[in-house]
């Protein structure tokens, strides 16, 4: 891996981690075409520089993480099924899960549930949730059991939380907010324990690529993150689901050819 090939997916992850597209499978796709193997490094390297994202949400949202207790209550809440599903079923991810073949079949799979969600919105009757502090706590564990779906390369870790906000009953916004939220300790427990676990692995340089990628990954993360904001008050996801299923079938031809 090159300098330019850190700072390259350090841009994919930091454009792709809160959008429910998948950055994974971004990361997978792209470094395919960069020519880059999916070594050891390689894997810890494309969680690590999450870190970077996730700084650019402590950034966007501090004044309510650092003084909104209601909101903590549910995103620890929500937290609970990833974490423990997580530490049990590392190992499993890790050594079978990350495959080509599962992240094109996710990222189909995601865009269509997108869009027959977004059409099963048009006739919901009922008041969405618009205050994340107001999400009912059996609502918030709901939740982290869809963003455990995520352990499944593909799957998108915002894509699910925020189909699950949908389903019970959050609006647009408040969704995404929740689901970006959310992402703060658990991107940065899933990113902590693998940098622990293959720490002895990292040479200076690998260090320095990591800094790259987790520099770029904050910048493009903060501008994409406050764009979405405001594009979700006047769009539904059902862009994001087809360009899913455009990206899985380009997957196909890419990856699996």
């Amino acid at each position: 891996m090159t300098f330019f090939d850190a700072f390259i997916l350090g841009l994919v992850e930091g454009l792709t981690e809160f959008l429910p597209v998948s950055s994974t499978g971004h990361l997978i796709l792209v470094s395919t075409l960069l020519g880059l193997k999916q070594t050891d490094f390689q894997k810890t390297f494309e969680v690590a520089i999450q870190l970077g994202s996730i700084l650019a949400i402590v950034f966007l949202f501090h004044k309510r993480l650092f003084s909104d207790i209601e909101l903590w209550k549910r995103i620890i809440v929500a937290f609970i099924p990833t974490g423990v599903l997580g530490f049990l079923l590392y190992k499993v991810i890790k050594g079978y899960l990350f495959s080509p073949f599962v992240v094109a079949t996710m990222l189909i799979l995601g865009g269509v549930i997108f869009i027959l969600v977004e059409l099963w919105l048009k006739n919901r009757k009922t008041s969405p949730i618009k205050d994340e502090d107001q999400i009912p706590y059996w609502k918030a564990f709901a939740i982290g059991l869809f963003q455990s779906l995520a352990m499944i390369p593909g799957t998108s870790r915002s894509g699910a939380t925020i189909i699950g906000g949908l389903l019970l009953g959050l609006d647009r916004k408040t969704a995404a907010e929740f689901s970006f939220l959310l992402a703060v300790p658990t991107m940065l427990v899933a990113t902590a324990y693998d940098v622990y676990k293959h720490h002895n692995e990292f040479s200076l340089e690998n260090w320095q690529l990591l800094a790259v990628g987790f520099i770029t990954a904050f910048i493009s993360a903060y501008i994409v993150v406050k764009w979405f904001l405001d594009f979700i008050k006047k769009h539904s996801f059902i862009p994001f689901g087809v360009y899913r299923i455009i990206v899985g079938l380009l997957f196909w031809l890419v990856v699996l050819h």
